[in-house]
């Protein structure tokens, strides 16, 4: 069974990221049930937006030293930059070309970007979600990990897969959602009914892998909670305090429930300092083995490597999908 999952390279990944996706996907790495475990950074993706280069190239390679001082192991996990492997933007143009305006113009995160837009908005702004189906279905994922604001794009790359294979005959497998039970959701701490996120203006809103050790710490303390005092988790009634559970129960290892008995007597302020140093103690190690890796040799000999065995898998499935659709000369 092949996992397959990738992250935009548009700035420092957030505690949020780290808790929905990366924490998880160093965990996944070792589950014997997967036999092929691919992870990319999406920068294809980041360009639906205007993007300084410079910036653009060294955040690449920022997630990639990321990936690996969170604990993907090289060894287990084929590491590898989108724009690399050309068959992504080759699939996404034949997937363009199968699936129907309506359904992106219907897509959640177009509307809401597209509101938030200031100036012209893009044609990649609206057919990414085809490029993110490429990205799946160009590798036989059985597995893709989504968050719950992804459900709807991986549901479209269901129905492109169907469509397809109902009309040329059996070429994609049609993949399954891996949704985390917990910790999938990180809120802001400024607005915490909002997931965080590394576009929010308010810094205060986010922790950033990389944030100084004592800025992170600031930021939970100062986290918006309510009034009245109670340590429980009820995501409607007390969202601030309700992510802060979240995130302690995640990077603890705690079941909520026990958490909230450990904290029934206490304080706001005792239960953020503990958070606080909880997030401090699990990002110290991190940025660590970051500062040793962004400064070494190996990403590049990773990501060789990484290219190479895509390269590989997306030549073999653009072969079949030119064949079917009869594009070029038989092969």
């Amino acid at each position: 069974m092949r996992f397959l999952s990738g992250i935009q390279p548009s700035g420092n990944i957030t505690l949020g990221n780290y808790i929905g996706a990366l924490r998880n996907f160093v965990k996944l790495q070792d589950n014997p049930e997967f036999t092929d475990f691919l992870v990319f950074v999406a920068d294809l993706h980041a360009i639906t937006v205007p993007q300084d280069k410079t910036k653009l190239r060294q955040n690449i390679k920022s997630l990639v030293a990321m990936y690996l001082a969170c604990g993907l192991d090289p060894s287990k996990v084929h590491i590898f930059i989108q724009s690399e492997v050309h068959e992504h933007a080759e699939l996404a143009w034949i997937l363009e070309c199968t699936g129907y305006i309506g359904e992106l113009e219907r897509m959640t995160q177009f509307k809401d970007k597209k509101a938030k837009q200031t100036e012209g908005v893009t044609v990649g702004l609206l057919t990414y979600p085809s490029l993110m189906a490429a990205d799946i279905l160009l590798y036989d994922s059985d597995v893709v990990p989504v968050g719950q604001d992804q459900k709807q794009h991986l549901e479209l790359t269901r129905t492109l897969a169907e469509r397809f294979n109902n009309k040329y005959g059996e070429t994609f497998i049609v993949p399954k959602p891996f949704i985390a039970k917990e910790g999938a959701k990180i809120m802001s701490l400024t607005e915490p009914t909002k997931k965080m996120s590394k576009s929010d203006p308010n810094p205060k809103g986010y922790i950033s892998m990389l944030d100084d050790i004592n800025i992170a710490k600031k930021k939970i303390k100062s986290a918006v909670t309510d009034s009245d005092g109670v340590i429980k988790f009820d995501p409607e009634a007390k969202p601030g305090i309700s992510n802060l559970l979240t995130i302690l129960s995640v990077l603890t290892s705690t079941q909520i429930s026990e958490l909230e008995e450990k904290y029934k007597d206490s304080n706001y302020a005792t239960f953020k300092d503990d958070v606080a140093n909880v997030v401090a103690n699990e990002l110290e190690p991190i940025q660590k083995r970051y500062n040793e890796i962004i400064n070494s040799d190996t990403i590049d000999k990773i990501l060789d490597e990484g290219r190479d065995y895509a390269s590989y898998l997306a030549r073999k499935k653009m072969t079949k999908v030119f064949n079917k659709v009869g594009l070029g000369r038989k092969r």
